[in-house]
């Protein structure tokens, strides 16, 4: 069964702008099926085949003589040799729609795109399915918390506990989701076997593949908390320098994210540390051991799972609408006030508290009260997204939201 892809406006719309467009993103995420099933007339080139990849990277000057333009070549990211040529053939032509990539998001790969085709091409990130995508909602309006996208996402259909406690533990790949059936452990033993052994591979050299994977699993054990390299480094037993290194591996492949602090020249005692949170819920649960949703949500880590799923819900809503770098940002100062989300939207921070529970109170929310005490910042509407099941009033302009409104 396939499950449509919001994505698929804005890549039609990139194709339209740009002589190429680019979808990058992590490993099994959708990134050829979406292309496939946007520009199903186009040749479809994959750079897995042996065959193949030889000849573009040995036969680069002629390669795309025998698979002219328009053309989809898959796995880009293992002949960046093609990039000149591409680069050539949009020049002499000027057209539009031209090429179609797909690849891993590493360090060489966007290095060579940024060099070489630069105002040819439009990037987007795919990630997991989200939870609209799972519920089958063509809802397209990336989050935020005001009236307005309130008003025009309308009414959703209420979730229970239980099937959000399911999206959560069970994750967002395409193949899982689609096919209920899958064992979800082996599915995932699979993909993290073979993630570390291409991809990781291919973007650093790493000497010890076990304590690579020792080190997934305290960063999983650590989402949705502020990051520490001196304590992921001590955990896994590996040099600080090599931590950061693996973690900057992680997140160019997309499977984290570092979440940016929100500070300024003004606000003296706000952190300037980011906070990690893992992209794919079902597979930090997976590195993390817990085995079942109830277990999950009755576990130590509930209330972390949660806050990791409502923000990537929210980075999915913006990368789905084509935003390559959502405008999303947290607070917190040392005098312990934090506030979990902050949205920006022409130049107005609009906040968000994050709680698993089904009952937020006011004082849930009295951190965005910061806000108002920093000169020149326009704190707009926010709210708390819970486990409610229908949107209500709590302070002032800021809202109760149903996580199934993300």
């Amino acid at each position: 069964m396939y499950i449509g892809r919001n994505m698929k406006v804005a890549v039609e719309k990139l194709a339209k702008m740009f002589g190429a467009v680019l979808v990058t993103g992590a490993r099994q995420v959708g990134k050829t099926t979406l292309l496939k099933k946007a520009f199903p007339e186009v040749r479809y080139i994959t750079l897995d085949d042996p065959v193949m990849l030889r000849a573009a990277v040995e036969e680069s000057a002629t390669f795309f003589r025998s698979a002219p333009p328009p053309v989809f070549v898959d796995e880009i990211q293992y002949a960046p040799q093609l990039f000149p040529q591409i680069k050539m053939l949009l020049d002499a032509g000027n057209k539009k729609g031209r090429f179609y990539l797909s690849g891993s998001q590493q360090f060489q790969m966007m290095k060579n795109v940024s060099e070489t085709l630069a105002g040819r091409l439009g990037i987007v990130n795919l990630l997991g399915l989200s939870m609209r995508e799972i519920r089958g909602s063509g809802f397209l309006e990336p989050f935020l918390p005001s009236d307005t996208y309130f008003k025009r996402r309308g009414a959703a259909a209420p979730l229970s506990h239980d099937e959000i406690w399911d999206i959560i533990h069970r994750g967002g790949m395409p193949e899982l989701c689609a096919n209920t059936e899958f064992d979800r452990q082996m599915f995932y033993g699979a993909y993290v076997k073979t993630y570390i052994g291409r991809d990781v591979r291919d973007l650093t050299q790493v000497g010890d593949e076990i304590k690579f994977m020792r080190f997934m699993t305290v960063a999983a054990a650590n989402t949705g908390q502020l990051l520490n390299l001196s304590s992921l480094a001590r955990d896994v037993g590996v040099s600080v320098p090599t931590a950061d290194r693996w973690l900057s591996v992680l997140a160019a492949s997309g499977i984290v994210y570092l979440l940016r602090p929100y500070h300024n020249s003004i606000i003296k005692r706000a952190v300037k540390t980011p906070k990690l949170y893992f992209l794919d819920t079902g597979l930090a649960a997976y590195l993390t051991r817990w085995t079942t949703p109830d277990v999950l949500r009755n576990g130590a880590m509930a209330g972390a799972f949660f806050e990791t799923f409502v923000v990537s819900e929210v980075i999915k809503s913006y990368s789905n609408a084509g935003v390559l770098e959502p405008p999303l940002f947290f607070y917190r100062d040392k005098d312990m006030r934090e506030i979990d989300l902050l949205i920006e939207d022409g130049g107005v921070l609009h906040p968000v508290e994050i709680k698993k529970h089904a009952d937020p109170k006011a004082s849930d929310i009295a951190a965005f009260g910061v806000l108002d005490k920093i000169p020149g910042v326009r704190r707009g509407a926010g709210g708390a997204v819970c486990m409610y099941d229908a949107l209500a009033p709590l302070k002032g302009g800021d809202m109760v939201i149903p996580v199934g409104l993300l």
